[in-house]
């Protein structure tokens, strides 16, 4: 799937020296069993190590769409790192087949954290990163998947959530890496009483946290494909996917300076 001109806008605001030096490698890496294959981002024109970023795809697989984000992310500065959440190659356009993958991954909360804590070891251990200066985002699936290395105690100064599913934080838990969830008001998959509990939780687990949320966004709506998918609650949001973006990088910003 082809992106289309919201993302093709936001990459050409980018600096054309940059995007001139920018690398990308596929890096094939194992969790347990299964063969996974993440894709590596990084601006060649920077020597010094730099923080590394970890990013998360949305139910569908590491798609294109994910892809690009890792990109932008290397653009700003920052080495990207886009992790391979199902293996053997699984990228979908059909909602019954992302759902499926999903909830085979999301069944077991400690495989699903193990999973994601393989794609930031692989960041980590880049030589043009600084491995105390570490970050993960996500989209949809993936923003759950980075509140999940949050709850687990991964190494991490923060997380970005994007129309997430929001899962609140276990009873007990302490979040180290600092929160900031980007969430469509009117996305139906997440009910006020889930966005509540999440709120509720997060302050009990003494989190520094942000919940930012868009008047007339729906589910994806940093996805410039949304809408070519065909479902009911998932549609595009260009204003919200540039406020978010921007957001993103004041957030990633502080947290970083912090260290």
């Amino acid at each position: 799937m082809k992106l289309n001109t919201g993302l093709a806008l936001l990459l050409s605001c980018l600096p054309l020296s940059a995007l001139a030096e920018l690398k990308t490698e596929t890096i094939t890496y194992q969790d347990g069993g299964t063969t996974l294959k993440g894709y590596l981002a990084y601006d060649d024109s920077i020597t010094e190590k730099r923080p590394g970023v970890l990013v998360v795809h949305e139910w569908w697989g590491l798609n294109e769409y994910a892809k690009q984000r890792a990109e932008m992310i290397a653009e700003l500065g920052y080495v990207a790192f886009a992790a391979d959440m199902y293996g053997d190659d699984k990228v979908t356009e059909h909602a019954a087949d992302a759902k499926g993958w999903m909830q085979q991954i999301t069944s077991n909360v400690d495989a699903w954290r193990a999973r994601a804590e393989a794609g930031l070891d692989v960041l980590k251990r880049q030589e043009q990163v600084d491995p105390d200066k570490l970050a993960a985002i996500g989209y949809c699936f993936g923003g759950a998947t980075v509140m999940q290395l949050a709850y687990g105690g991964a190494d991490l100064d923060g997380v970005v959530s994007f129309h997430g599913s929001m899962p609140p934080a276990p009873e007990g838990v302490k979040i180290k890496p600092a929160v900031l969830a980007a969430h469509g008001y009117d996305d139906e998959f997440e009910p006020p009483e889930r966005v509540a509990a999440f709120q509720k939780s997060l302050e009990a687990a003494g989190a520094d946290w942000q919940l930012v949320i868009y008047g007339g966004a729906h589910h994806g709506f940093t996805n410039p494909n949304a809408d070519e998918y065909g479902m009911e609650n998932v549609e595009y949001n260009a204003k919200a996917d540039r406020r978010s973006w921007e957001l993103m990088q004041s957030f990633l910003s502080e947290v970083f300076e912090d260290q």
